[in-house]
């Protein structure tokens, strides 16, 4: 595929690192000079200086002739213009990143086709619903709706003491027959391993399980840990997503959250106060150990660090879990934090250009991809495929399958519900399936769902 760029920041630079390896014809455009200079060093990508509002310097970066477009700079006008434009000009399919929510109302006056921008993405949004669902499932690291949320996919660091340490994944599942899960995917010491029944559990495993949501608490016993009900939170950072955060646990119909937001900019932390009526917005420094303890942290259930500043983030976290805060959560973007994250204490973080980039990945894979979610921390990835009628999975049972090295089937959607896969699950023209895998099998794995 040609896959246009407009924006070459953080979210604009992972998409074409990510892209480019997986050998796409990638054009990334800025209008500042010292934004190309990282990219035109580090990747094979072909660099165009341009202003992303001008259908001249759109049309030299090639935006007619690309299959996508997508504009990811930091301004939501220049995105909502360069789409219109590159639109205008021929492009197949256009992305746009709007911060905006407004557009995405059913009775907005504008919608997004309007602006000749087929697929919206708000990664700050995205990542705020990870951390309020995080919030929801207290002992995981990581949790992922599949099946129309009739599965999750969780991830649980093993305890030095959990009762699994030195079992078989084999032993495992028959010492709790009465629950249907799958562990799919394991973090080690750096390396990713896709599970196979004699592997025995370490301490500090990262283990990835998939299991009917409903089952999830029991599954979570197993590993000997025990969810918490969280309600007091503290967030550090009135930014984008710790603004949306507020607002997403505000707005819990189901719980009545008791939310304290700390904003270092006097200015930003005053129109936070007007706008979010049931949090109590802090001015301060949310590093600064006097102000935390003030404020009450020792009190809180949970503690959120999505400053801009990602190394403060750790920091703050790790002197909220020294003060006994039962869950934190950093955001963090740099790659080689992710792996450190939790060996170093943290709970669970989250980055929003992995939000972004999982959300632009289904329109650019081929074949029946319904969504695709990298998990952090491990190289390995989760797909939602539909299984075409001529596919070579229809009708085969899952121990038939010669599926690529390194993938995993793990469940099955099929009208209306859902099973755990195993070996003699058959897969049926139009069933959604789950399937993980590392990076490498994915293109594999994906032709065996599409026609012919």
């Amino acid at each position: 595929m040609k896959i246009v760029i407009i924006g070459a920041g953080e979210i604009g630079y992972d998409l074409a690192s990510v892209l480019s390896k997986e050998k796409h014809d990638v054009v990334i455009m800025d209008r500042e000079k010292e934004c190309l200079v990282k990219p035109s060093e580090t990747l094979d990508v072909l660099i165009k200086e341009g202003n992303a509002t001008s259908a001249t310097d759109l049309a030299k970066a090639g935006v007619s002739e690309s299959d996508i477009v997508i504009a990811v700079t930091s301004i939501d006008e220049v995105n909502m213009i360069a789409s219109m434009v590159s639109k205008k000009l021929g492009a197949k399919m256009v992305i746009a990143r709007i911060r905006n929510d407004e557009f995405s109302h059913p009775n907005s006056p504008l919608h997004p086709t309007d602006l000749g921008i087929d697929m919206m993405i708000n990664p700050e949004l995205s990542a705020a619903q990870e951390i309020a669902q995080l919030l929801k499932r207290s002992a995981a690291s990581d949790v992922i709706n599949l099946a129309e949320n009739m599965m999750q996919l969780i991830g649980i660091r093993l305890d030095r003491n959990s009762p699994l340490i030195g079992k078989t994944l084999i032993e495992y599942a028959q010492e709790h027959p009465d629950i249907t899960f799958r562990v799919v995917a394991i973090a080690r010491r750096g390396l990713t391993l896709m599970p196979r029944g004699p592997m025995r559990l370490q301490a500090f495993d990262q283990t990835f399980i998939l299991a009917k949501t409903k089952d999830i608490p029991a599954i979570i016993k197993t590993t000997g840990k025990h969810e918490t009900d969280l309600n007091r939170i503290m967030i550090a950072g009135g930014s984008a997503i710790g603004t949306k955060i507020a607002q997403i646990l505000c707005a819990d119909p189901k719980k009545n959250w008791s939310v304290k937001l700390i904003e270092p900019d006097h200015n930003t932390a005053e129109e936070l106060a007007i706008e979010l009526k049931n949090a109590m917005i802090l001015h301060g420094n949310p590093t600064d150990p006097d102000l935390l303890a003030s404020e009450g942290i020792t009190d809180m259930d949970a503690f959120i660090a999505v400053t801009d500043d990602e190394e403060s983030n750790i920091i703050s976290c790790l002197m909220a879990k020294h003060l006994d805060v039962k869950k934190t959560v950093a955001m963090v973007s740099k790659p080689d934090f992710i792996p450190l994250s939790q060996t170093i204490g943290l709970d669970a973080v989250v980055n929003k250009k992995v939000a972004a980039s999982n959300e632009i990945h289904r329109y650019v894979r081929s074949g029946q991809v319904i969504s695709v979610t990298e998990l952090r921390g491990i190289k390995a990835e989760v797909i939602e495929l539909l299984a075409s009628g001529k596919s070579k999975v229809a009708g085969k049972s899952v121990q038939e399958l010669k599926l690529p090295d390194g993938c995993i089937i793990g469940g099955v959607l099929c009208n209306g519900s859902v099973e755990i896969a195993t070996g003699k699950t058959v897969i049926k023209a139009d069933n959604r399936v789950m399937v993980f895998c590392l990076p490498e099998s994915i293109e594999k794995v994906t032709k065996l769902f599409s026609n012919g």
